[in-house]
């Protein structure tokens, strides 16, 4: 509790009543006491702080103590997250990490109970949370929502076990996450009619439009690798009470250049309403989940930040309950150790574990949308040398594989179009949702090494090639650097240019890399089991 008192003077931006005046906010032991009208010299602005209403810490690569020391620099003052990115490798110790670490910084956290642990039965994951232990979770104080419902073909195919985590949801009156891409028509009533109440995966305005009339609230995200502001934006204009701003995954090296600032500062330049803006980044987010999160009004915690104006927006200060956290681009939050809780096999592999025997048939092939989650299935011709069907740089056909973490497997091993690298491996850790070991390359060899580097650093990212290799390693559940996240987001910066330097043209290369293996969206990824069909839900061969 911060027992000091103090005030701020500037333009005041009330959300509640849709005006903006000259005043004063008083804060005492941490809460608005008074807000003062009265003229000041001062031209900047005050305004409610910044929430992010859906993201995964974990994505970040950081610890919720040093992710909540870049956040507070662009404003945030708070973040709704789905921790189902640990819970996939460490269950509910995992959970219970980032609650416990996320409440050594004055910083607001509203954890989630993660849904689907594995996403799918069709995957590896470090351990299973079923219904018993969503009760143990959905029972916390500390959980303020029951996370992400991927499993969206479960709930309508009325599976027990997932109906029965929506219920126990229900039995502790907290919201229920939805997760439903090109979900519509029937279908989506359908899944909308268990409570399901929120959608951060439409990438099209109609789709969107036609969830919202089923009662969901629809997250506007622009993370690092899915970006559907642009499409979505113009609801704005009709929608504005049924928006929230999100980033689900952001990338450290992102992180530190902007956040939800940066979705406020786009809808500003576009013409929207800065107040129905500024109510997408707080006060729906804070209603739809009953979140303890001041939104500048008397008696309310004393969340806040100060900007110079509304173009800009430079955020010059951030306070979260009465404590200045951020000040002129400088976070006040100091960096605090962690420990690295961990589940990672130590077997290392060969070029000869990546061989695929040519069975002299057209072979399916995942085909990247740069900037999307979504893939589509292509079928052609691989190339063969010495009976291993490898990779093709001329036409950018790369093998992919996707390597059990958690006990020593066989790869399963697909192609892949679009990443566009012309020289090395890059391998990762973070596959979601299970995290098992995913890798791209031009050669066998390459493969094989950028696989056993993230194997000797217990996780992390890497990037391997005859010349050159770097790792950023990720020691906390093979997700999370327990290092201060500047130096993490500086290092990842490098590994990424390495990567794009290698020839690779995504604009976020590990991060698409990791959805590769997300089952749960269309049309066709690779499970450390095999290829799958995104629109069946089926396993498919490599070979048509």
């Amino acid at each position: 509790m911060n027992h000091s008192s103090f005030s701020v003077n500037g333009q005041i931006v009330d959300l509640k009543s849709s005006e903006i005046f000259s005043g004063i906010v008083h804060v005492t032991n941490g809460r608005i006491v008074k807000i003062e009208r009265k003229d000041v010299p001062e031209k900047q602005y005050i305004m409610p702080g910044l929430i992010d209403s859906h993201v995964h810490i974990e994505s970040s690569m950081l610890t919720p103590s040093e992710f909540a020391r870049l956040a507070v620099v662009h404003g945030t003052v708070a973040v709704v997250s789905d921790p189902h990115e640990i819970a996939n490798v460490l269950g509910i110790d995992g959970v219970k990490f980032m609650i416990e670490n996320g409440k050594k910084t004055p910083f607001k956290f509203y954890f989630g109970c993660p849904s689907c642990v594995p996403a799918t039965p069709f995957e590896t994951s470090g351990t299973i949370l079923d219904a018993e232990s969503v009760e143990k979770l959905m029972a916390l104080d500390e959980i303020s929502h029951l996370g992400e419902m991927m499993n969206f073909p479960g709930v309508l195919a009325e599976n027990p076990s997932v109906l029965k985590k929506i219920e126990i949801a229900k039995k502790y009156n907290k919201p229920i996450d939805g997760h439903a891409p090109n979900v519509r028509g029937k279908d989506i009533e359908k899944y909308t009619h268990f409570g399901i109440s929120t959608d951060h995966e439409c990438c099209d305005i109609d789709e969107a439009k036609e969830k919202i009339v089923c009662g969901m609230k629809i997250l506007i995200r622009e993370g690092s690798a899915a970006r559907n502001f642009d499409a979505l934006i113009p609801l704005m204009q009709t929608k504005p009470d049924q928006l929230l701003f999100c980033t689900d995954d952001k990338h450290p090296d992102e992180l530190v250049k902007g956040h939800i600032d940066v979705l406020v500062m786009r809808a500003i330049a576009l013409g929207y309403s800065i107040f129905d803006v500024l109510r997408s980044a707080s006060l729906n987010t804070v209603e739809h989940y009953k979140l303890d999160v001041g939104l500048l009004q008397e008696g309310c915690a004393a969340d806040m930040i100060i900007v110079d104006n509304l173009q800009d927006f430079n955020v010059l200060k951030t306070y979260i309950d009465g404590i200045l956290v951020a000040e002129n681009g400088k976070s006040l939050i100091a960096s605090i150790p962690s420990e690295a809780p961990n589940h990672f096999i130590n077997e290392k592999f060969s070029a000869s574990d990546f061989f695929v025997a040519d069975e002299q048939k057209p072979i399916r092939i995942i085909e990247v949308i740069d900037g999307q989650l979504f893939t589509k299935a292509l079928v052609d011709i691989p190339k063969v040398e010495n009976g291993n069907m490898v990779s093709d740089l001329e036409r950018d056909l790369l093998k992919i594989a996707v390597i059990n973490r958690y006990e020593k497997a066989k790869p399963a091993i697909g192609f892949i179009k679009n990443i566009g690298l012309k020289k090395g491996a890059f391998a990762s850790s973070i596959a979601h949702d299970s995290h098992n070991i995913i890798v791209v390359g031009t050669n066998d060899n390459d493969l094989a090494a950028a696989v056993n580097l993230l194997i000797d650093a217990r996780g992390g990212v890497a990037f391997y090639s005859k010349t050159e290799n770097r790792v950023l390693s990720l020691p906390v559940a093979g997700l999370m650097s327990n290092c201060d996240g500047y130096v993490v987001a500086n290092e990842y910066e490098k590994i990424d240019r390495i990567v794009k330097e290698n020839g690779s043209t995504l604009q976020a290369p590990f991060m698409t890399l990791a959805f590769m293996a997300l089952l749960v969206i269309p049309e066709l990824k690779l499970s450390d089991k095999g290829l799958f069909d995104g629109t069946t839900f089926n396993f498919v061969p490599l070979c048509v």
